[in-house]
This record gives C-alpha cells, structure tokens and sequence, in this order.
C-alpha cells in the first residue's frame, strides 16, 4: 500500500533541497532559477520508529525493513497555473496523483535566493497556490457537472449522488473555502474520493526558516501555524539546509551535529510523522528471527485488510491473528513471554488493528 505526498510550492522555496535531503540523494536539482524541477522526482524515504529496532533486538532478528512513504518532488507553480501558465497544467496532473500535499513556504530572507514574486511573504504564496488549485478545481467541476447531466437524466444512482457533491465542493470554493472544508459522510466518502479533487487532499505546511530559526521557528513561520490552526491544517517547522548538510553525515555525526544546533531530532522526522498523521496512518509488525518488519496501514482498518498489506493472498484466505501489543512483547521479552503471560490474543475478521501491534496471520492457501 503507497502512500504519496507531494511536495509543492512557489519556485525557489526550497522544494527541491528539502526533497534532496528527505530521499537522502541529490536525484532533484536544487538550483537558483524557476522550473529546475521539471519531471517529479519521486523518493522513497523510511518511517522513523525507534520500536522497530527494539523488536528486532528482542527477536534476534536478521534484517530490519521500516515502513515506507513515497515523497514526489513537483515543479514550481506560478500565477496562473490553472490556466496553463508556467508549468500548471502538468503541475496539477501530479499533484491529483497524491494522498496528501506538503506545501513547503519560504520563511527566510536571503537576498541571494530570488523569490519569483520579489518579497517574501509565506500567507501570500500559501494563497496564490490554494487560488490556483480552487481555480482548476472549479472548472473541473463544471465541466464534470454538464457531463453527469444524461446520465442523471437516465436516472444513474452514481451520477445522482456525484452531482449532489460535487455540487457542494462547488459552492465551497464559490465561497473561497476548498473543498477539504466540505464535511463528508462515511457512505459518501467511495464516491467523494472519485472526484479527484485538488483541494480536497489533507494539507500540511511546511515552514522552510533559516538555520538560526530551526529550533524554535521565526515570525514567519508563527503566522504560517496561526494560518494552518485556522483552517484545521497542520504545520512544522524545518530548515532545509540543515537537513542536506545532516544527510551527507552519518548517524554518530548527525546526533551530534543536531546537538550542536539545539535540536532534538532531524526536522525530516517530524515532517514525515507529520505526514503520516495527515493521513491518518498507522503502523503494525511482524517480526521473527529472519527479518522485523513496519507496515503501514490506514487507522480504523480490520485484520484481513491489514493481512492483505503483506499478500492479497492473506486477505483472501484470513482465519485469525495472533495478536501481541507492542508494549506487551518488550515488558514480556518477546513473543514467547507473552504467550506465558496470557498477553497474546487471537482476533477475527472484525478486528481493528492498533498501532503498534505485533501480529502474525493465520490463512488458508
């Protein structure tokens, strides 16, 4: 199951350094001029959980594999985008092609590195990309609205239902509000993600400060998270700088360099956890003597989905799980003292897995 966050913004934010650093790679230019990020660079980065290294020790285990989320590095977008201007059209096409946004603003000065409007002002970009995606959103509507029109005609349940929200999401952006603002019920939920609409994806701002101001952020970035409080958004604050220069160290150097800066942890880790939240991710794990393994799933999802995360064949074929909570396999020393201590539980199809679980499915082939 992938899950992928683009990475938006005006050009010369700091998109593509950012996305150097995450993917720990120079795949992405990272250049003074606007559009060096043509085609998405798209990266893979590992979900920091430090329960996955106790697991593994615990179990003796061979291998470690984190779970996974897929970042993708999307050109700069520009006034206009929604008509084409710059880059917008191919940048729209890539952005609805994602779970979630994070749309990184520029919060520093820095007379070396031009801002494409002149002035540096993160509400303001902030705004102009949400115009440009409300702008696309509305004419996609429209243009959806008068293809649905033979099909209700005919009677289409379907086509009813997605007029009805599309409707809606129409109205919202009418009023200047996107269509993430729209409260959808759980039976709209299937038709409401087929709509594909941009503004309609979990946004989270990302405050790119200067290396003085990535402990405690700036007032730039404290009017981003007012911003971001406002609209039920989430923000973080990270100097992009610091995290290319803490991606080329390893891991000895980087904890002290981190230290040396005041900082309690990469900024990468809190955006990627950030992002997992946004949507409302969680993790589970299986773990043995070959290999201790993450695997990301969606809160709220039953056993044989999660199963089916591994093989489809687990889902298919799901009798039970054998069921162990995180903080019962470390107190009890691993699977085995669980058991002894009564710990290990044997769930059905209806069950709801819980972050953390340790879990070993049972299945007909």
């Amino acid at each position: 199951m992938g899950f992928k966050t683009g990475i938006v913004g005006l050009p010369n934010v700091g998109k593509s350094t950012l996305f150097n650093a995450l993917t720990r790679t120079a795949a992405a230019q990272a250049a003074n001029f606007p559009f060096c990020t043509i085609e998405p660079n798209v990266g893979e980065v590992s979900v920091p959980d430090p329960r996955l290294d106790k697991l593994a020790e615990i179990a003796g285990s061979q291998k470690i594999i984190p779970a996974r989320m897929t970042f993708v590095d999307i050109a700069g977008l520009v006034k206009g985008a929604s008509k084409g201007e710059g880059l917008g059209n191919q940048f729209l096409a890539n952005i609805r092609e994602c779970d979630a946004i994070a749309h990184v603003l520029r919060c520093f000065e820095d007379g070396d590195v031009t801002h494409v409007e002149g002035r540096v002002d993160p509400i303001a970009d902030a705004e102009v990309i949400e115009t440009e995606l409300m702008l696309a959103d509305m004419e996609s509507i429209e243009k959806r609205l008068q293809n649905l029109s033979r099909k209700i005609k005919g009677g289409d349940k379907e086509a009813i239902e997605q007029d009805m929200l599309l409707r809606r999401a129409l109205a919202a952006l009418e009023e200047g509000r996107p269509a993430r603002s729209v409260e959808i019920s759980d039976d709209e939920q299937k038709n409401w993600k087929i709509l594909q609409l941009l503004t309609a994806k979990p946004v989270l701002f990302v405050c790119n400060v200067d290396e003085e101001s990535a402990a405690s952020g700036n007032e730039h970035s404290a009017r981003v998270a007012e911003m971001a409080a406002q609209q039920g958004a989430a923000s973080v604050v990270i100097s992009a700088a610091i995290e290319e220069e803490i991606s080329q160290l390893d891991r000895d150097e980087a904890e002290a360099f981190l230290e040396e800066m005041g900082l309690e942890e990469a900024g990468l880790d809190r955006l990627i956890r950030a992002g997992y939240e946004l949507l409302h991710l969680q993790t589970y794990f299986t773990v043995g003597p070959k290999e201790a393994r993450a695997w990301t799933i969606r809160k709220g999802t039953l056993a044989p989905q999660a199963a089916g995360v591994i093989h489809g064949d687990f889902e298919r074929g799901f009798i039970r799980a054998e069921t162990i909570s995180y903080d019962d396999f470390i107190k009890y020393g691993g699977e085995q003292g669980a058991k002894e201590a009564g710990k290990m539980r044997i769930e059905g199809k209806s069950y709801e897995v819980q972050d953390g679980d340790v879990m070993h499915f049972l299945f007909n082939t």
